[in-house]
């Protein structure tokens, strides 16, 4: 399991259905503050965090 996964899964843990919010959230912050690399591995645990929680139901 790589890092990006390794944080998807302890975000998911820690937060459940909001994870993803949590992880934009970081993302955007870092974007904020020029931080670019650091925002593409939000993006990255963010698009984990979807795989993890699978298709949503209706």
């Amino acid at each position: 399991m790589n890092s990006i996964s390794q944080h998807a899964l302890a975000l998911y843990k820690a937060h459940g259905d909001r994870a993803e919010a949590e992880a934009a959230r970081h993302r955007k912050l870092c974007e904020q503050r020029g931080r670019t690399a650091e925002a593409e591995d939000w993006r990255a645990i963010r698009k984990a965090i979807r795989t993890l929680r699978g298709p949503n139901e209706s």
